[in-house]
Order: C-alpha cells, then sequence, then structure tokens
C-alpha cells in the first residue's frame, strides 16, 4: 500500500473515530444476567453449524433493524391485522432471515433472567457472533438498549438504503444516522456473505438501455451467468437467490472489494462505490489490506449499534420478541396518536 493511501485510511479512521455516546455500556449484564452473552453465543452457533447462511442473515438484521427507529429490536416486532411492521416491508420480506435464532436465544434467556435481557441486545450480540462465525472477526459489544414498541414497514420501505442508491444517495442515507462515508463503504463488505433475490438486481441484467440489455457496469460475462438463474420476469416473492459475493460466498471478508472493482458485484449501489474517488480509494485500501477491512467492520458495527437507542427507562424489556408487552392505557393513547413514548 502506498504512503499515501496509508496516510488517507489513517485519516478517514481518526475522523471516524469521535468518542461514542455513553449511554451504553460494556458488561452491560455482568450483574444482571453474567450468561446472556454466552447463551446468545451458544444458540447463533448451534444455528450456524445447520446453515451457515445464519451469519449473514443475523449482521443484515441488525443492521436494518438499527436504519428505522435506531437499534431497538422492532424488526423483530410480528405484523398484526391493524399493522404491517417492519419485516414485512420490501426490503426485508423475503429477504431477512434469523429470526427463530433470536426467538431461541431469548427463550434460553428468559429461563435464566426472566424481563432483563432486551431483544435490541440480543440482536447486536447475535449479529457480533455472526461475524465471529463467518469472518473471524470479533468485537465487544456495548449493551443496555431497550426494546421499541412501534414498527411500520413503511418507515423500513423510506430508511433503508436500497440497492439502486447511488453513492450521494448512500452517503446521505448513513449521514442521517451519524456514520461517514467510511463507515458506509466499511459496512457494505457485509456484502461478501448471504444471499439476494433476484429482484434486487434484475434489472440490471434486462432493462439497460444497450444492444443486449445488460447494464454496462456489470461484467457482460457474469450477467449472462445471473441469467441463467434469473429470469428477467422474475417476481419479489420467487424463492431463487444468488450468492452475493462470487469469489468467497462463504466467508465474511475483503473479497468483496476485489468484486466492486472488477463489476462483479450484485448491485447498482455496489457499484456505485467505484464512481467516487473518495469511496473508491477506501475500496482500493481494502482490496489490498484485508485486516485493515476487518478492524474498521468492527469499529463501524460497535458505531451502528449506538443509532438512536432507547436507554435507562425508555422503551421496554419484551418478554416476546415478536410482540411488545401489554401497554399501559397511557402509552396506547400514546401510541395511537403516532407517538412513540420510548424515545420522549
Amino acid at each position: 500500500m502506498s504512503i499515501a493511501l496509508n496516510c488517507m485510511f489513517l485519516m478517514l479512521l481518526v475522523a471516524s473515530s469521535a468518542a461514542y455516546p455513553a449511554a451504553l455500556i460494556f458488561g452491560f449484564y455482568n450483574q444482571t444476567c453474567p450468561s446472556a452473552e454466552e447463551l446468545v453465543r451458544q444458540t447463533v452457533t448451534n444455528a450456524y453449524a445447520n446453515n451457515s447462511g445464519i451469519g449473514a442473515g443475523l449482521i443484515r438484521m441488525h443492521f436494518h433493524d438499527c436504519f428505522v427507529r435506531g437499534c431497538d429490536g422492532s424488526v423483530l416486532i410480528d405484523s398484526t391485522a391493524n399493522n404491517t411492521a417492519e419485516k414485512d416491508a420490501v426490503p426485508n420480506n423475503p429477504s431477512l432471515r434469523g429470526f427463530e435464532v433470536i426467538d431461541a436465544a431469548k427463550a434460553a434467556i428468559e429461563a435464566q433472567c426472566p424481563g432483563t435481557v432486551s431483544c435490541a441486545d440480543i440482536l447486536a450480540f447475535a449479529a457480533r457472533d455472526g461475524a465471529i462465525l463467518a469472518g473471524n472477526i470479533s468485537y465487544q459489544v456495548p449493551a443496555g438498549r431497550r426494546d421499541g414498541r412501534i414498527s411500520i414497514a413503511a418507515e423500513a420501505d423510506e430508511m433503508i438504503p436500497a440497492p439502486t442508491f447511488n453513492a450521494t444517495q448512500l452517503v446521505d442515507n448513513f449521514k442521517a444516522k451519524n456514520l461517514t462515508a467510511e463507515d458506509m463503504v466499511t459496512l457494505s463488505g457485509a456484502h461478501s456473505i448471504g444471499v439476494s433475490h433476484c429482484t434486487a438486481f434484475v434489472t440490471r441484467l434486462y432493462n439497460a438501455s444497450t444492444s443486449t440489455g445488460i447494464d454496462p457496469t456489470i461484467s457482460s460475462a457474469y450477467a449472462e451467468l445471473l441469467r441463467l438463474m434469473c429470469p428477467s420476469n422474475v417476481t419479489r416473492n420467487d424463492s431463487r437467490t444468488v450468492a452475493l459475493d462470487i469469489i468467497t460466498p462463504n466467508a465474511l471478508d475483503n473479497k468483496y472489494y476485489v468484486n466492486v472493482n472488477f463489476n462483479l458485484a450484485l448491485f447498482t449501489s455496489d457499484h456505485a462505490l467505484t464512481t467516487n474517488s473518495i469511496l473508491a480509494a477506501i475500496v482500493n485500501i481494502y482490496v489490498k489490506n484485508g485486516w485493515a477491512w476487518a478492524d474498521k467492520f468492527a469499529q463501524s458495527m460497535v458505531k451502528m449499534g449506538y443509532i438512536e437507542v432507547k436507554t435507562g427507562t425508555e422503551g421496554e424489556i419484551r418478554t416476546n420478541c415478536r410482540v411488545i408487552n401489554p401497554a399501559s392505557s397511557l402509552s396506547v393513547i400514546e401510541t395511537l396518536h403516532g407517538y412513540d413514548h420510548a424515545s420522549s
């Protein structure tokens, strides 16, 4: 790596290393539920042994949770007859997976420490454990998050960055959550594991204004391969999926950035990282230095975990991660009026 790129990386690292808010605490459950993190780890490890895709699913679920109403476990709440919840929004259904893992971890914890550990914290722990299993990327997770009581699909549709976003849209979307452009490029590396449904990228294969219909920013050979798996008339509920990373599909590593540079990434938003000189420079650093990416990925995951958290007496500790606790008459009135008493 050149001296210039080294210096650029160090400057970006310093720029994004501002002190985290003091609301969350490392070892938050050491006294009240000392086995909490180990119970989550055991649950995730068992699930991963049966399906290695769980690692990617849990990391993505944590991301999608944090970008809507903050890291409050609202993505875990089931829809009801009167409300379509986040998990059934277009960015989440049918693509999110791992809900049953969170359910199992919550049940194990409730058996030992009832009413103590939030679903939001369980999800944050589980995402970390997914990163360990899929990429040997380990980090400490500060905790103390409380669970939200509101989950609205339309908010997920609006706030979760789309696979069609360009560079400006991506940077602005992450900036709104107090994350830097470097954080955005770094967290995009989670696309080195997991799968995507065809509808997230099929327009790149058929609808471009070219003689072949193939988007010129994706390798034509790769596009032809993808066409074999994804027909032009594929629908949202089609079960067919494609690995996000063609090089190392089951490893959380820096090969995603190699894919990006060689036009082998699935999404328009992946290619967007090469269209801005600052973003492209970060991509090139990560292509050459997997350790630098892994270290920064851990930092950015911790930073993301602070987004708009509820702490103290805000929110609640859900007994069942899929259902909000029975509300007091006051909170029912507030919810009906569109207010979340947990965030006021």
